[in-house]
This record gives C-alpha cells, structure tokens and sequence, in this order.
C-alpha cells in the first residue's frame, strides 16, 4: 500500500470520526425525525461528500479555497446558511408539534431518501472546513512516489467505511430506544437540541476567522 504511516492515519481518522460534530449532530437529528433509514441514508450522503474533499485536496482546490479569503468566505457563508437552514428546520418542526402534532406524526415523519442523502451530501461538500482539514491532513500520508489521486481516494474510502459504522450504529442505538422516541418531551427536546446545535455550528462557521 503506499499510504505512509497508515497505521497512524487509520488511528488519527477514527479518532476524528468518533469526536462529536455537526455529522452527529445532523444524524440524531434525521434518526429522529424519520427513523433508521433516514439516519443511515443521511450518513450516506455525508460520506459521499467524503469523496469530493479527497478529489478537491488531491488536485489542489482546496489550496486556493484556503489560500483566497474571498473564496474561502464565499463558500463559509453559503455552508453556514445551509446549516442554520437546517436547523431553523429542527425548530420549526418543534413549534408545530407544540401546536398539535401528535407523538406518532413526531417520531413517524415521512422518509425521502433522497431528501435524507442531499441533506447529509451537502452538509458535508458545503463546509470549508472539512475541505481544509482534508488539505492539511492527507498529505501527511501521501507516498510521492505514488499517485496522489489514487492514495487520497483511497483514504476516503476508508474514512468512507469508518464514519458509516460510527453514524449508523449510532442512528441504530436511537432507533432502538423505542420508549424515548415515544415520548413526546424527549421528541421536542431532541429536535430543539439538535436544531439549535446545527444553528450555532452554522453560525460559528459564519463568525469564525479564516484559517
């Protein structure tokens, strides 16, 4: 394999994966609103993203996203608005299920598998700083004897792999919890927490100083 210290890439990624952020926050927040399908669907799209960031980094995109502020804010403020969009969602649910939505329209919603993989896709191919993280941290494993391309495929691939064990085990677990999903004050604080999670990560990547 020409992957350079895979060892320590395989440990670093997995460590990365399995640290909270707006992916979790994204996954619980579709677990709940449609079930597992959803979660799992939504996983899917954010790790298809994984893809696009591996392509950018490898033929050097995102050096100009890092290098140009113009870029960089452009973008940073298109990913923000999406996040905050989403969760503004959350919450908008919340204040109907406040106006009479019964407990099983809330933890029932209607699942749109393609509604669950834009939503999970763009989320992650929306926000700069996965694309600069991704510039920054593949090339510490890239052999430059090898194809840049293929060796940074490859690394997704496998971030690919890992985030699809974490994201669905973890929509699963919720999933399972079947007496908390059935219950309504549980329903509203999961969909406000999340909601109001995604609103503060859009925004903090709005506010944030370029890196």
């Amino acid at each position: 394999m020409d992957i350079l210290n895979f060892e320590a890439f395989l440990l670093a990624i997995t460590i990365l994966t399995l640290t909270p952020g707006l992916d979790t926050a994204l996954v619980i927040r579709n677990t709940s609103r449609a079930g597992l399908k959803d979660g799992c669907m939504t996983s899917l799209g954010i790790c298809f993203g994984l893809f696009v960031h591996a392509l950018f980094s490898a033929i050097g995109i995102s050096a100009i996203l890092a290098q140009s502020a113009e870029l960089f804010q452009m973008v940073k403020m298109i990913g923000a608005a999406y996040l905050i969009w989403l969760g503004l969602s959350s919450l908008r649910a919340l204040m109907k299920s406040g106006a009479g939505m019964t407990v099983a329209e809330m933890t029932h919603q209607s699942y749109s598998a393609k509604r669950s993989l834009r939503e999970g896709f763009l989320s992650n191919v929306l926000n700069p700083k996965t694309a600069v993280f991704y510039l920054a941290f593949l090339p510490q494993f890239v052999n430059p004897e090898g194809s840049p391309l293929l060796q940074s495929m490859t690394m997704a691939a496998i971030h690919f792999v890992i985030a699809m064990v974490w994201q669905c085990g973890l929509a699963g677990a919720l999933n399972s919890a079947k007496n908390l999903l059935k219950n309504a004050s549980f329903m509203k604080w999961m969909e406000g927490a999340t909601g109001t999670v995604l609103v503060v990560l859009g925004i903090k990547l709005l506010i944030e100083k370029p890196v």
